[in-house]
């Protein structure tokens, strides 16, 4: 149900899409006529007064409401030479609160009742003479006044449409008699989107196919859908998953998961290996899984009937309960403390076999979950342990190989190396290094630049001897009193 009014806008527009392809394919097969009028109209005058009334003059805000829009069709048929006669009228229409979204729109919106939807039908109906045809589909809903109603109105056959909550839409006639073409008319779920439907919550509950499995019962209560469409649905489901299985046991289809595996024989085989294969018991566990899994996914369904069934009668305790703290005599109270005593023994079996049940459940999965470990066990056809030393020492010995042939290959390409460099090649290289060394003039010669010896040199390129430290010089010996005084006399 639509509890917000984009939720509403979008069921709006889902259901007249749909129905207006429903409409277009039934002229004159279930429909009336052969020329046909189209009309659509809404609401949407009335809900910009509303708006205004509550001061909200926002446009973005009346695109985002649900304007209770309707599509018509009107068939008639040729009468004389220009004339026509109108024939019938099928209507299309969506019934949301405006009002409610137009001054709270924050708060959910509330179902419609029996007066407002009986007010709406009666605006549609335009000339009683003609019969009427009107799907009126509730967004938010309708109370169960409304719903559990009968609407007889002359030549006008109502139908109410829902949707649910899990998807889909409910859809039901609101008088007896109305034929299924006339209520799939205003279904705007095809189909195939029902399988779907129906496939999408078997992969929501894929958890329960593996520990038990899925009733076909137990999916048309969840979907409202019929029969037919779920056995459908789950007989897709079956044939694109090779795992899934599909059996009828008393009257009640099961879908549950299988062996993952199933047996297959090899072509080759003979006479006596066949006969030999049935004896031994060989590749039967597929066959055992799928017969164990049937009986699992029966006794899981039988457990979940009980455990409703305990919760029924849980609720059933709780009312009772209920009525004896407010029972003011003892007489009551002692006929409520009976039935709550005898509820409680009922509540305490159910348990007890619920108990039974989920035992048998385990021991069949523990059994499965062994002929699974089996079957995998079989179908890998692993090597025995002489097969694998035998394996381990040819690799041994490969790699042995393999690395003298890598080292052998390794000295070759060293051989080749040097015979292929010459000492006159060598000797070309290094010319070709020193020429492609940068030279300039006031630079010091690189380490590659050979550098004559100093006697070859000339004497202004010889370079003077560094100066030695003042602590390594000695100072020359001081002259005598002698030689002071020869060099003091004139020649």
């Amino acid at each position: 149900m639509a509890k917000d009014a984009a939720k509403a806008l979008q069921y709006e527009t889902a259901f007249l899409s749909g129905v207006e392809t429903n409409l277009e394919s039934a002229k004159g097969r279930y429909l009336r006529g052969s020329i046909w009028q189209r009309s659509q109209s809404d609401d949407g005058d009335r809900l910009r007064a509303l708006l205004a009334s509550n001061r909200i003059f926002d446009r973005e805000r009346l695109k985002s409401l649900p304007a209770n829009r309707r599509v018509a069709l009107y068939g008639f048929e040729r009468r004389f030479l220009f004339g026509k006669r109108r024939t019938g009228v099928a209507i299309a229409s969506v019934l949301s609160p405006l009002s409610h979204y137009a001054s709270t729109p924050d708060a959910d919106a509330p179902p419609i009742g029996l007066g407002e939807l009986m007010d709406h039908v009666r605006k549609l109906v335009g000339d009683t003479r003609v019969p009427h045809v009107i799907g009126v589909c509730c967004p938010t809903g309708l109370t169960e006044e409304a719903r559990s109603a009968r609407v007889d109105l002359p030549d006008v056959v109502l139908v109410l449409i829902e949707p649910e909550e899990h998807g889909g839409w409910r859809t039901r006639a609101a008088s007896d008699g109305v034929e299924t073409q006339v209520i799939e008319l205003f279904d705007p779920e095809g189909a195939n989107e029902k399988v779907e439907r129906v496939r999408g919550l078997i992969e929501e509950q894929s958890v329960d196919l593996l520990t038990g499995g899925l009733s076909l019962s137990s999916v048309m209560g969840k979907t409202s859908l019929p029969k037919e469409v779920v056995q459908k649905g789950f007989e897709k489901v079956a044939a694109s998953d090779p795992e899934l299985r599909l059996s009828e046991k008393e009257g009640e289809f099961l879908l549950f998961r299988g062996a993952p595996v199933q047996r297959q024989e090899r072509k080759s085989m003979n006479v006596i290996e066949r006969i030999r294969q049935l004896f031994s018991g060989e590749g039967a566990e597929a066959e055992k899984i799928n017969l164990l899994a049937e009986r699992r996914a029966g006794l899981a369904q039988r457990r979940d009937r009980i455990y409703e069934d305990i919760g029924k009668l849980e609720k059933k305790e709780a009312d009772l309960f209920e009525q004896g703290k407010a029972a003011t005599s003892q007489v009551p109270r002692r006929r409520l403390a009976a039935q709550l005593a005898q509820l409680r023994k009922d509540i305490a079996r159910q348990n007890a076999t619920a108990s039974m049940l989920n035992k048998q459940i385990d021991i069949i999965s523990t059994d499965i979950h062994n002929l699974t470990l089996i079957q995998q066990g079989e179908l890998a056809k692993l090597p025995d342990t002489t097969e694998l030393t035998e394996n381990a020492v040819k690799a041994e010995e490969m790699l042995e190989t393999l690395v003298a042939d890598a080292e052998l290959v390794g000295s070759l390409e060293t051989g080749i190396e040097e015979s292929l460099t010459s000492e006159d090649e060598q000797a070309i290289l290094r010319e070709f290094e020193q020429a492609s060394e940068p030279s300039s003039a006031g630079k010091e010669p690189t380490q590659a630049t050979e550098v004559p010896p100093a006697s070859v040199r000339p004497q202004s390129e010889r370079a003077a001897p560094p100066p030695e430290r003042e602590s390594d010089v000695d100072e020359p010996p001081e002259p005598d009193s002698g030689q002071r005084r020869a060099d003091a006399e004139p020649n």
